[in-house]
């Protein structure tokens, strides 16, 4: 199975760049059907992006723009906001612009369907794969999972700890892994994120009793304040007057209790901070996971994933 990356990862690749030199490479790599990248730096009034080649101007007409365009399932926003963004392409042949100048005309709707074809088909539930985070919406999170190809990740798959916005967790342009929840499906795959997180006992490892570690805090209750102090484990501190949700936290660890499932904790401070998010750490290395469970073995209450129940 050949693998299709996120949209700008191939640009400043040695290859891409010497397709790209001259106006000779081009042509070969029409011949071979290559899939190339490069900058699009103009949608016209038609909505046909004009590429920037090096050597020369590359020219993507409106209906070869997306994926979808033909059939009215995706709008021309799809076009519209890759200006100034790599986009990848096949090279369909050549033409003369309104001034006489060569161009190459282009088709990133023909790379995407290769993608379609050769890669997305192919992936079932449990695979692991390269995406990009593309926007950030309160609802979750758009990825594109290969030649601009985008998905969705929602809000509550991200993470075990509950955030209030996918901001909490990604910025825009990040690299991230993903796994796949359901195979292509009318266009779409279902992601999910959270399982490669860790499970509840390898994220607990890191910590121990009497240690005073760093939290945000994610949830203010009457009987206590949720803390995520990983991104797949919070613990419940202590009321105490004057935490909102949102606010970063000092916290002193009283207790673990694996059989539970949780982590007792006093607040030694609350404060308000504008951190970015931090580095997204991946327990799981491998490419495929069968099923994931989150609780420890000795827990009554079990929480686990199974891929493959579509």
């Amino acid at each position: 199975m050949t693998t299709y990356k996120p949209e700008g990862m191939l640009m400043d690749t040695a290859e891409n760049k010497a397709f790209l030199r001259t106006r000779a490479g081009i042509a070969e790599a029409l011949s071979l059907g290559k899939i190339l990248e490069a900058r699009a730096v103009l949608c016209d009034v038609d909505h046909n992006l004009v590429v920037d080649l090096g050597c020369m101007k590359g020219l993507i007409p409106r209906e070869e723009g997306a994926f979808g365009i033909i059939e009215g399932l995706v709008r021309d926003i799809a076009i519209i906001s890759r200006v100034n963004k790599p986009v990848c392409f096949c090279v369909t042949g050549f033409s003369e612009d309104s001034q006489g100048q060569e161009i190459a005309l282009l088709s990133r709707r023909r790379a995407q369907v290769a993608c379609i074809e050769e890669y997305l088909s192919f992936l079932r539930p449990g695979d692991v794969i390269n995406a990009q985070v593309t926007h950030l919406e309160p609802f979750g999170c758009f990825v594109d999972i290969g030649c601009g190809m985008a998905s969705l990740l929602p809000i509550d798959l991200i993470s075990v700890s509950r955030i209030s916005h996918p901001k909490d967790r990604f910025k825009q342009g990040q690299n991230i892994k993903v796994i796949v929840k359901e195979s292509l499906k009318d266009g779409k795959i279902a992601l999910s994120h959270k399982e490669l997180l860790g499970t509840w006992e390898e994220n607990a490892a890191l910590l121990h009793p009497g240690q005073t570690v760093s939290g945000i805090v994610r949830s203010v209750e009457n009987y206590g304040i949720f803390v995520e102090l990983l991104p797949n484990l919070a613990g419940l501190a202590e009321p105490r007057e004057g935490v909102s949700s949102g606010q970063h936290a000092s916290v002193y660890i009283k207790s673990i209790i694996p059989e539970k499932m949780k982590v007792k904790l006093i607040i030694v401070d609350a404060f308000d901070a504008q951190y970015s998010p931090t580095k997204v750490e991946y327990f799981f290395k491998g490419e495929h996971m069968d099923e994931f469970v989150y609780s420890p073995q000795n827990c009554p209450k079990q929480i686990k994933t199974v891929f493959g129940q579509e």
